[in-house]
């Protein structure tokens, strides 16, 4: 990997794909970037503070830091394959708890977020060397404190995988000065099914009286995480004279609350906009009169849920065969919860 500069900031090798098919970790001084579906291409480092990273001898050598260090432009370095496979699984880790593409009309169930979590919050640790600086990535404390009750339910399965995650995390969060964590491991009974359950979505209002109506999807780099199921279509939208006035029904798929992200109808000269209640419903007002509402040409209509549109639906798509296939051939960088998830064959 050659050294090359992009807006102001050194960087080791080739451009990676944007989200959400990029796996990140932010370590001291650095962010690591690799495209989720391609293992043969080189990481991308990018350097945003050079004296802060100094892990990089672990990963390039002591040849290769003092090159990166004295910026010459015509260093050539090779990462370790080993530490650069525990940092690349890290980066995979936090891109299942943003990406992870949950939707129960695909068949694709979700991971559990306590299990998930605590996995990354060990692999953390297991790379402290990495994170002599506090980055996004290095909150252990931040990862394993929602999750207490929810690890202690885990215990009440049996599972011996998962005891022995919870044992780990145990010690883990007194180390990161969270208190309280003894009574974990006594398990507080089985996981409770809704802790799982995806919502599966219920099909639109009726199309009795409908002005227009029709289907859009969710852009996934547009929305918080675990929010809405990840399928295509999941959005219904139907426009209706109703009280007098024309307004746009919305309904989308969710697996998470929705209340308050933004949705927007936009139809050439017809506009309306508002906020989803938590179930992923909205009414929008339309400036239009009825006879102008039939009269109107319905057929190029968008309906975008959360910031402008981002990636395309076939990015979408090879996300779901990366996620498939992991599923199907869970690899040696599998997390416990991906490997539950696909047990449960949902």
């Amino acid at each position: 990997m050659k050294l090359t500069v992009e807006s102001g900031l050194w960087a080791l090798g080739s451009e990676v794909a944007p989200p959400p098919e990029v796996a990140v970790l932010e370590v001291s001084g650095a962010v690591l970037a690799w495209t989720i579906h391609d293992p043969a291409q080189a990481v991308r480092i990018t350097f945003t503070d050079l004296p802060a990273a100094d892990w990089l001898w672990r990963l390039v050598g002591e040849a290769g830091h003092v090159a990166v260090v004295t910026a010459a432009e015509t260093a050539d370095v090779v990462p370790l394959p080993e530490p650069l496979a525990a940092l690349r699984r890290l980066a995979v880790g936090h891109w299942l708890r943003r990406w992870w593409p949950a939707s129960a009309r695909d068949g694709i169930g979700p991971l559990d977020a306590a299990v998930l979590d605590a996995e990354v919050a060990l692999a953390t640790a297991a790379l402290q060397d990495y994170f002599s600086e506090d980055t996004l990535d290095s909150d252990i404390a931040g990862l394993l404190a929602p999750h207490r009750e929810a690890l202690a339910r885990t215990t009440g399965s049996g599972d011996p995988r998962i005891l022995d995650l919870v044992r780990s995390c145990v010690g883990l969060a007194d180390e990161s000065g969270l208190g309280g964590w003894s009574e974990v491991l006594a398990g507080q009974g089985p996981p409770r099914q809704d802790d799982y359950a995806l919502a599966a979505g219920q099909p639109g209002a009726g199309d009795d009286g409908a002005i227009a109506d029709g289907v859009a999807s969710v852009s996934w780099t547009a929305v918080p995480p675990r929010t809405f199921d990840a399928a295509e279509s999941t959005i219904d939208w139907s426009v209706r004279a109703r009280d007098g006035a024309v307004v746009a029904d919305i309904r989308v798929a969710t697996i998470g609350p929705a209340d308050g992200i933004p949705v927007r109808l936009d139809s050439g000269s017809i506009t309306g906009g508002g906020t989803l209640d938590i179930d992923g419903n909205a009414t929008l007002p339309l400036p239009a009169t009825e006879t102008q509402a039939w009269g109107h040409d319905w057929t190029d209509t968008t309906v975008t849920v959360g910031a402008a549109a981002g990636e395309t639906e076939a990015v979408r798509d090879r996300v779901r065969r990366y996620v498939r296939a992991r599923l199907a051939a869970p690899g040696p960088d599998a997390f416990l919860a991906e490997i539950l998830a696909a047990e449960a064959d949902y």
